[in-house]
């Protein structure tokens, strides 16, 4: 795997990607994880759920509460498969 995708990880507790500061997972982080887990959505789904729940707490503890709407959007929503 190259470079470029395996830097695109969260940073704590901001939540922004290290590669490229935008709101993680960021679109090259979403295509590494559907590579990663591509035999296996429901292990993602849980993964990203994971993550999800500890983002909201690691949010809160800065002042930068995220709507739980938002932030299932932004974790699992796209990672749903879809039809």
């Amino acid at each position: 795997m190259s470079r470029r995708f395996r830097d695109h990880l969260p940073t704590r507790p901001t939540w922004r990607c290290q590669a490229c500061g935008i709101a993680w997972p960021c679109s090259a982080a979403k295509l590494r994880l559907l590579a990663e887990y591509r035999t296996d959505r429901a292990a993602l789904l849980v993964y990203l759920a994971t993550l999800q729940a500890e983002a909201a707490l690691e949010l809160t503890g800065l002042d930068q509460a995220t709507p739980p709407v938002v932030l299932a959007e932004r974790f699992t929503n796209w990672a749903r498969p879809r039809g």
